[in-house]
Formats: structure tokens, C-alpha cells, sequence
């Protein structure tokens, strides 16, 4: 399986992958998805909000127990983050069938769409709208950086986008969802464990900062006469470092848009992501406000202005104690229990069902670069968990 996925949506040049949602490559990820599903004879299903399913059982029955992640990936990521947990839930399908297991209750393999949010800059989007934490009309909304809406792209990708929306129904039938992961962190390289489960993910979101100078002639234009959004981001960005270092939190401006964008033009807007995480709200809060704070500083001593929106926002989550508990008494020698500042699609649903994650051992803890990696018998040792896990939760 996994060489079969491994070049799909692969750029020679970087090595890393660009699978965005509802691109090409995207496509080719969920025709490989609904292969894998019925070579095994399960029921494939795509649901209103493009999310795929593969079914062993009636999912009229109720208390499913359901695994899987995601297929898509951030600009150049790797090949392990998202897909790793996909191969795994095929994989440990096939070791609990190997083992002759007797399945009391359904059991599915999901495929969430567009998890990263590279595309449309809105992470989750798929589990968000099956959740309701992301509503029709927000969904609408959302644009690429060509300008080309959501729905539309749906649309080009042959899904028609005229249903997606909350789906309670669905989540009513679900028992128990557990999410495989690679680590995004050196946690369990430093324990030398190659399997950990989660305890809770870090209050996160994305802030776009409007930086609006005037456009200038680089050549031309005397240094004093400037009114460059330029030098204001990079303040902004500077500032970043520094109150996340006291706050020990996380903050990264890692993407950036320029107007004109020109060598020899003056900018006249620099759009900036803000990326910022943290143990809890308190500390988030605080580095946001101090970030923003900055930026309104150094752009009103330049003449320049200012416009924060925050596009994204998902709070502390912390999963489920019994169901982790449980995962624990299953697994036998307790694996040891990570937090994480990662968002995944488990953070999204834990307000709608119990969820609950394992992690593989990432022994670089390099994550969202072609770097990423994990070593074939830690990822065989995650397979065997999540197999543990499953029979545990829903065979006989």
C-alpha cells in the first residue's frame, strides 16, 4: 500500500508533496482510497461533505468504532502525516482478519478531506462541516489563492457541493473514533518508545495580518518617503519569535503574500498567516495580543495600516479520559501519554464523539517537510496497536 501511494502528488523537484484538496492529486488519493476499500469488500461511501468511508458492517447499527485520518498534505509536507494513519487502519484491518476476529460492531476507515487546509487556508474543513463547527455559509466563503471557490473546486472535482453541512446523523452512529499519527515531535524518540497516545492537543489558530503601505518606485523613491509594508511585516515577524520565547508558546509566520510583487516596486499590501500555539489559553492569548500589539506599533510609527482577522481558531482539546484509559488497559505495558500542538481531525470531533489518538515514533521529529519520517518497524509496531485497539473495542 504504501509504495502504491508514495508518488501520488510527489514534486520531483522538492520531493515533497502538494496534494491540496480536490486537486488532481487529491483525486488520486481518493481513487486509491476506494480501491483499497473494495478489494476488502467493504461498502465505500462518500459523504456529504466529501469525506470517504469504507464499511465493514451496517452502519445503521450504531456504536461503529471507526479509524482512519487523512490523505492531503500542506505545501511540499511529507509523505508520513495524514496517509500514515490511513495505510495503518487497511493494515490493521488485515492483521485482525489474519487473527480470525469476530466483529460485534461496525468497524470503518475514514478519509477526511482537506485536513491541512492548504489549499483554501482553513484546516479541518471536512471534519469541521460534519461536526458544525464550520457553517454552510462560512464554507461558501472560502477562496484559494486563485480567487476560486471551495464549492466550485468541488464542483470541477465532479462532487456536487450542494449538501455539505452538518451531519449528526452520522456522528449519532459512531462509538468510538481513534486516529494513527505520526508524532510531530521527538517525545517518544527521546523515551524510545515507537507508540504513544495522546492526552490532548494545544489551543491553536491563524491570524492574517493586512499590512497597507503605497506602492513606490524602488529605484526612485527616497528612503524617508517610504511608506513600506515591508519593514512593518518584518517587525511583526521579529516580534513573533519573541513573544512566543516568553511566553513558551509557538509562533510562526510561515506564509506571505506581497502586492505588487514586483523586484523593483515598493509593496503596497503584505498579507502575513500568523501561526500560534500553546499548553493553554492563557498563554495563547497572551502572545497573540502582544504579536498584534507590535504590529499596530510599528505600523502606526511607519504610516502604515493595519487589519487582523482570525481566520481559524480550535481550543484546548482534551480527549476523552475513559476512552484513553481503556486504549491504555488494552495496549497492556502502558505506552506513555503525549500532548501535542498538532490539530487534527480527532480534535474536531471530540465535541461530538469520543476520540482518542496513537502516535509513531518519529525519530527526527522533523513534520510538514519532505524530512518527515518513520522507521518501517515502528510503523508495523503502530499497526499492531491499532489492531490491539480495534479488536478491543469492537470484536467479540
Amino acid at each position: 500500500m504504501w509504495r502504491e501511494l508514495a508518488p501520488v502528488g510527489r514534486d520531483s523537484g522538492s520531493g515533497g508533496y502538494r496534494r491540496y484538496a480536490w486537486n488532481e492529486a487529491d483525486a488520486d488519493c481518493r481513487a486509491w482510497f476506494r480501491a483499497q476499500a473494495e478489494t476488502r469488500g467493504l461498502a465505500y461511501e462518500l459523504d456529504r461533505n466529501g469525506n470517504q468511508w469504507a464499511w465493514l458492517g451496517d452502519p445503521s447499527a450504531g456504536d461503529a468504532v471507526v479509524t482512519g485520518s487523512h490523505l492531503d498534505s500542506v505545501p511540499d509536507g511529507g509523505a508520513f502525516d495524514g496517509p500514515l494513519g490511513v495505510v495503518s487502519s487497511f493494515a490493521a484491518l488485515d492483521e485482525l482478519r489474519r487473527r480470525g476476529a469476530r466483529f460485534a460492531k461496525p468497524l470503518a476507515i475514514t478519509n477526511f478531506g482537506d485536513e491541512e487546509g492548504a489549499r483554501f487556508g482553513l484546516a479541518c474543513v471536512g471534519s469541521r462541516l460534519t461536526a458544525g463547527q464550520l457553517t454552510v455559509e462560512k464554507a461558501h466563503e472560502l477562496r484559494d489563492g486563485d480567487g476560486v471557490p471551495l464549492t466550485r473546486a468541488m464542483e470541477a472535482a465532479g462532487y456536487d457541493p450542494s449538501a455539505i453541512g452538518p451531519d449528526p446523523e452520522r456522528l449519532a452512529g459512531i462509538g468510538a473514533f481513534i486516529e494513527l499519527h505520526v508524532e510531530q515531535g521527538r517525545a517518544l524518540d527521546l523515551s524510545g518508545d515507537r507508540v504513544g497516545i495522546a492526552s490532548a492537543i494545544w489551543p491553536h489558530g491563524r491570524w492574517r495580518f493586512d499590512f497597507h503601505g503605497e506602492a513606490n518606485h524602488a529605484g526612485t523613491t527616497r528612503l524617508a518617503d517610504r511608506r513600506d509594508p515591508m519593514l512593518t511585516y518584518a517587525e511583526t515577524v521579529l516580534a513573533a519569535r519573541r513573544e512566543a520565547e516568553l511566553a513558551g508558546a509557538l509562533a510562526t509566520f510561515g506564509k506571505i503574500s506581497v502586492e505588487p510583487n514586483g523586484v523593483n516596486a515598493i509593496p503596497s499590501l503584505v498579507r502575513g498567516w500568523l501561526d500560534s500555539r500553546a499548553a493553554d489559553q492563557s498563554a495563547l492569548d497572551t502572545v497573540v495580543a502582544a504579536v498584534e500589539a507590535a504590529a499596530r506599533e510599528h505600523a502606526d510609527r511607519a504610516g502604515i495600516e493595519l487589519r487582523v482577522v482570525r481566520e481559524s481558531f480550535t481550543p484546548v482539546v482534551e480527549f476523552e479520559h475513559a476512552l484513553r484509559n481503556e486504549i491504555g488497559r488494552i495496549l497492556g505495558e502502558r505506552p506513555p501519554v503525549l500532548g501535542t500542538g498538532a490539530g487534527h481531525d480527532a480534535g474536531i470531533l471530540s465535541g461530538s464523539i469520543p476520540t482518542a489518538m496513537l502516535f509513531v515514533r518519529n525519530p527526527t521529529g522533523v513534520s510538514h517537510s519532505p524530512a518527515e519520517f518513520a522507521a518501517e518497524d515502528d510503523c508495523a509496531a503502530g499497526v499492531l496497536a491499532l489492531a490491539d485497539v480495534l479488536e478491543g473495542l469492537a470484536c467479540a
